[in-house]
């Protein structure tokens, strides 16, 4: 299993029966294919879909595109809308989860995940309005990016949002943002609490009962 497959798998046990969720493009697309059996969530893409699908052995719908550009499917009570009603779904707080990659994260729940100064960028997309109104902010990212330090104790990019981050699940560990600090709640049954620790830079602190996954 691949670390990105590891985080979606992680990230889809947080979704909760009947939520309204938006995935975000990329990684968090993935986390379409693990939702438990027994969990159905409505997987909204805020250029104007709900009633998204997995694709894991399943063919996309040449017609449809997510969020991303990328072909998609969705159920048969699926449904289609304009910009202006998909962020109303959004700036209305209907939004029970967004999953959302990032390049960074800091202690204080800000995060960094659409621009790199200087590189050419195809724009922030729905995310500041998903930071500011989804009920559950959770970022799902590598844990480093190409030996790079991504969980910081300030974030050095231009923000996405401020203070919006409650969950950052990555291949190596899972952590719970609170007032200034992370908490380690979860580490991958391959790394362990010191390696997480090494490769953090953000203040963390322990739980007392820290699960592996």
């Amino acid at each position: 299993m691949d670390a990105k497959e590891k985080i979606a798998r992680r990230v889809a046990l947080e979704m909760k029966d009947g939520e309204l969720v938006n995935l975000g493009i990329g990684l968090p697309t993935m986390v379409a294919n693990y939702i438990p059996d027994g969990i159905e969530v409505v997987l909204q893409s805020e250029n104007g879909m709900t009633g998204l699908i997995g694709l894991e052995g399943k063919e996309a719908d040449p017609y449809i595109t997510d969020a991303g550009g990328t072909s998609a499917d969705i159920t048969d009570y699926g449904a289609f809308f304009d910009s202006a009603l998909s962020f109303a779904l959004i700036r209305g707080g209907h939004v029970g989860a967004t999953v959302l990659g990032s390049l960074e994260v800091d202690q204080e729940g800000n995060m960094a995940n659409y621009m790199i100064p200087g590189k050419l960028i195809p724009g922030m997309g729905g995310a500041m309005d998903l930071v500011t109104g989804a009920k559950k902010v959770i970022v799902a990212m590598t844990h480093t990016a190409k030996g790079a330090i991504k969980i910081l104790k300030k974030c050095k990019l231009p923000l996405t949002g401020m203070k919006c981050v409650d969950m950052i699940v990555t291949e190596l560990a899972v952590f719970e943002v609170k007032d200034n600090y992370l908490l380690l709640t979860e580490v991958a049954s391959e790394s362990s609490v010191e390696e997480v620790l090494s490769l953090t830079e953000a203040e963390v602190k322990v739980a007392d009962n820290v699960k592996t996954f």
